[in-house]
């Protein structure tokens, strides 16, 4: 794990990292099934970032000023989040074009949003196709 992003975990309350943590996980197993070589974690805007040569960042994060939330981010400059909504509709809370927002202790649909985050780590290869080839 990056340094940067280790201590950006130990800053999180603890049931949120344990969540966060969960979240990170999912991405690295989705981008072996994917075979998303070298993807490269870092810190981005103070944010764990997951950065795909063939795709779009990944990010996620917890905010002091909305406690009982966090969210997993997207380029907004894509059609990622406009192509969840239409293969997802409201099985998601989205904020804008650029992230799926999470209630702290909610279960996550783990399926959907692994099929997210593989849209996003395959972007640059897919973004041509309707509805990202999904």
């Amino acid at each position: 794990m990056d340094s940067n992003v280790k201590l950006k975990f130990e800053s999180y309350p603890e049931e949120v990292a344990l969540v966060l943590y969960d979240i990170r996980d999912l991405i690295f197993h989705v981008a072996a099934q994917d075979g998303v070589d070298g993807l490269e974690e870092t810190l981005k805007w103070g944010e764990p970032s997951y950065l795909s040569k063939i795709g779009s960042t990944v990010r996620f994060d917890w905010k002091v000023k909305s406690p009982d939330q966090y969210g997993i981010y997207f380029n907004c400059k894509t059609s990622l989040v406009a192509t969840f909504k239409e293969l997802y509709g409201d099985l998601f809370v989205y904020s804008g074009n650029r992230a799926i927002l999470f209630e702290v202790g909610q279960t996550i649909p783990i399926k959907e949003l692994s099929h997210c985050i593989s849209l996003s780590l395959r972007y640059k290869k897919i973004k041509h196709l309707e509805l990202l080839g999904a």
